[in-house]
This record gives C-alpha cells, sequence and structure tokens, in this order.
C-alpha cells in the first residue's frame, strides 16, 4: 500500500503549522518548523493566497497527515460519516479518533501516530482480549485497549508510557499504567478534540 515516506518535517511546514507528527521532538527546539516556519523549496517563502477550493483542499490534506489516512480510506470515512446522523463534520473527526492507531497514541503507548501505527501492525495490542494488527479498526465505547503480555517490555511501549504523565491523557479516556492498558470511556465531543481541523471546509470540498 503506498505510504508517505518522506520528512515528516516537510508536511508540517508545507502546511504552516505544527501537526505533532514526531512526537516529543515535535516539543523541543530540533523541530524543524521552529527554525524554518515557511514551506519546503525553492519559493517556500513566497506563498500566493489561496484560492477557496485551494483552502479547501489544504485543510483536506491536513487532517490527512495528522491521521495518517490515504486518500480512498479517507473518502469512505466522509462516506459514513455523511450517513451517520449528526453534523457530519463532527462525525468524520470521531470516527478518524476511532482508529485502533490514534487511540494507542492517544492513551499514551505510543509518541506519534505513525509509531502507533506500527506498532499495531506488530501484533501488539489487544481490544478487549483480542489481538488486532488492523490499525484501522474502530473501537467502540466502553472497549478496552490493551499491551499484549509478551509487549510490555518493547522500548517503545515502555518509554512512551513513562512520558505519558507529561503528554496527558484525554479526559474521555482511562489509562491503566500498571496494568498497561486504557479503556474507552466516552466518546469525545467536538470541544474535545484540539486538532487545528476546521471540518467545515472538507465537508464543502467533498460537498461540491
Amino acid at each position: 500500500m503506498a505510504r508517505y515516506r518522506e520528512s515528516y518535517c516537510r508536511q508540517c511546514r508545507g502546511e504552516g503549522m505544527k501537526l505533532f507528527l514526531k512526537g516529543d521532538r515535535c516539543f523541543t527546539e530540533k523541530c524543524a518548523f521552529e527554525r524554518r516556519q515557511y514551506a519546503p523549496g525553492q519559493h517556500g517563502q513566497n506563498r500566493r493566497k489561496l484560492s477557496d477550493y485551494g483552502t479547501q483542499l489544504r485543510e483536506k490534506q491536513r487532517a490527512k497527515h495528522i491521521y495518517g489516512v490515504l486518500e480512498r480510506q479517507f473518502r469512505l470515512y466522509f462516506e459514513m460519516a455523511d450517513r451517520m446522523k449528526g453534523i457530519t463534520g463532527d462525525n468524520l473527526l470521531l470516527l478518524l479518533e476511532r482508529r485502533l492507531d490514534n487511540m494507542v497514541y492517544r492513551m499514551g503507548f505510543a509518541r506519534s501516530r505513525n509509531q502507533a501505527r506500527q506498532l499495531v501492525r506488530h501484533g501488539h495490542f489487544a481490544v478487549n482480549g483480542h489481538r488486532v494488527n488492523i490499525p484501522s479498526y474502530l473501537v467502540r465505547q466502553g472497549d478496552t485497549v490493551a499491551v499484549s503480555e509478551k509487549s510490555r517490555k518493547v522500548p517503545a511501549i515502555a518509554e512512551s508510557i513513562e512520558a505519558v504523565d507529561r503528554r496527558g491523557v484525554p479526559e474521555w479516556l482511562m489509562l491503566d499504567k500498571e496494568k498497561f492498558q486504557g479503556k474507552v470511556m466516552a466518546y469525545p465531543s467536538r470541544e474535545q478534540l484540539t486538532m487545528p481541523i476546521q471540518e467545515h471546509l472538507i465537508v464543502e470540498l467533498y460537498s461540491k
């Protein structure tokens, strides 16, 4: 499957804001965006004003980059969100948040969504006692996500859990560090999702 394999810092610079794609590094002075807050490339410092379509497209690309989702899958999420009751934009963000790789990251078992996606693929996590190695698996309210017994000494997971107090865990999730597991206590409201995404622009783009 196609996957972005270039520098993640280029994505942040291209979007003109931090997307926190590299975990803890984004909070240090080593962050490339802190040193060069302009788009990459020869003409990166001479940005043109975007059209309405360009602004909407940029917003969709930003959401895809944050959650690490490709175009076809992102389109499927939008179609699912459009069929659900409620506001389509809010539904879209909720579906993206419910992805297992995102939950692993949110609970503090990984330092970035990219790392979480890799750990899930390698079979280090179980949902309600059943091993799941599909990053796009949609976790439901009340589900428990746990690190498998054999994976609790994996350096990436252990180091991330040690640093979780500094990053914090969303109030709609519960983390038990001693048992290496977390639980989805409730679905988040839009106000609890703090990503820099204007979802109404994405809805406008797909509604044309």
